[in-house]
């Protein structure tokens, strides 16, 4: 009689405490364990995270504009207001000099240390000279074997100076009767970054414009081209120099994503274009629910693989209540926004519990989309 007692006792005991596991596990599924994040008015930990990225943000923004306003480069010289192209080694050159109602024309090839024999003269030194340039001194130093001599000079062939496309330009992917060109753009004057999109038959319907990189001397700057066609931001239009490389990455296979989750009425994933902030994100996710802590709404940012999320807290019932703007943060690709049902304190072990669902949100992309956003 003791032993089955003893067993019946032994029975309720694990009875309880599968429930109670049962209940812990449904618990942790539902994520309604909430936290206390960082308020956003508070944050203290990425201050100096985001002071160092709007500083850098500001230092290229300086470069690209002043990238935007130069009168010369190693393409280009601007000559009484005009832009003129810089000769160089290999362009093939129309020299026609007039002697009385005759013109006798002549095409000579730049060599390879920039230097060309025309007429009387040999190994003349005209790299980095424009053709007015090159017309003066062609003039100046026939003068010595020829009475008035009248020189005209032009570019006939572009070969000494280019840039090189890559990515998702027309020009590079095959069309429907032909093959794709190269994506070697040689350059013939001043071209802002516009004109080299042009020159390289635009953008495919894959581009990523927004992420535009233009790489130069080992740096990569990202340009987003909708601002300078839907804004006329001229300051991003950079003119482009020899050398540069300019590459439009294609489009996410999976466009990006915020995640919303917690007490909400439609729990999901949505468009980020659709959700930029925090209250579209909230405004797509339906009402709270009656448990819902909007006012310790928490908003989950990766950082990078094997380092903790930045966890966020916003007052979304200041918000939506009181009109405090302060509290709509512009959201991110892959952030996580969370409305919890009750307040706990401890962070690490909130974030611990949610460790498979954080993997699966950030890391799992982590490396499709780090070379792709702009910081």
């Amino acid at each position: 009689m003791k032993d089955e007692k003893k067993k019946y006792l032994l029975f309720i005991k694990a009875l309880i405490a599968a429930g109670l596991l049962l209940m812990a596990l449904m618990f942790l599924a539902c994520g309604t364990t909430a936290v206390k994040g960082t308020p956003v008015k508070e944050l203290v930990a990425t201050k100096p995270e985001l002071a160092e990225m709007k500083k850098m943000r500001e230092a290229d923004k300086l470069e690209l504009a002043k990238m935007s306003k130069v009168t010369e480069n190693s393409v280009f010289d601007t000559i009484d207001g005009i832009s003129e192209y810089r000769i160089g080694p290999l362009d093939v050159l129309e020299i026609n000099s007039r002697v009385g109602e005759k013109t006798a024309t002549t095409l000579v090839t730049v060599n390879g240390l920039g230097k060309i024999n025309y007429s009387f003269l040999d190994d003349v030194e005209i790299a980095g000279l424009t053709p007015t340039q090159l017309d003066a001194l062609l003039t100046k130093e026939l003068s010595a074997y020829i009475k008035n001599p009248r020189i005209d000079v032009m570019v006939k062939e572009y070969k000494s100076k280019s840039a090189l496309a890559l990515g998702e330009f027309s020009l590079l992917r095959a069309s429907v009767g032909g093959s794709s060109g190269s994506g070697q753009i040689f350059l013939k004057g001043k071209t802002t970054l516009m004109d080299f999109i042009a020159l390289a038959h635009g953008y495919t319907v894959n581009g990523d414009i927004r992420r535009l990189k233009l790489i130069r001397k080992g740096k990569t700057y990202v340009i987003n081209i909708y601002d300078i066609i839907a804004q006329g931001n001229e300051n991003l239009n950079v003119i482009i120099n020899a050398g540069d490389t300019v590459d439009i990455p294609e489009l996410p296979a999976v466009g990006e994503k915020v995640f919303v989750m917690g007490e909400v009425a439609n729990q999901g994933v949505y468009d980020l274009k659709n959700a930029d902030d925090l209250l579209s994100a909230i405004a797509l996710a339906g009402k709270f629910t009656d448990e819902a802590k909007e006012e310790n709404t928490l908003i989950v940012r990766a950082t990078e693989p094997g380092k903790k999320p930045i966890v966020m807290m916003a007052d979304c019932e200041a918000l939506l209540e009181r009109a405090d703007l302060s509290q709509n943060i512009k959201l991110r690709d892959g952030d996580l926004v969370y409305v919890p049902r009750m307040v706990i304190g401890d962070i690490n072990k909130w974030i611990r519990n949610l460790d498979p669902l954080l993997d699966w949100i950030f890391w799992s992309k982590y490396n499709d989309i780090v070379d792709k956003r702009p910081f």
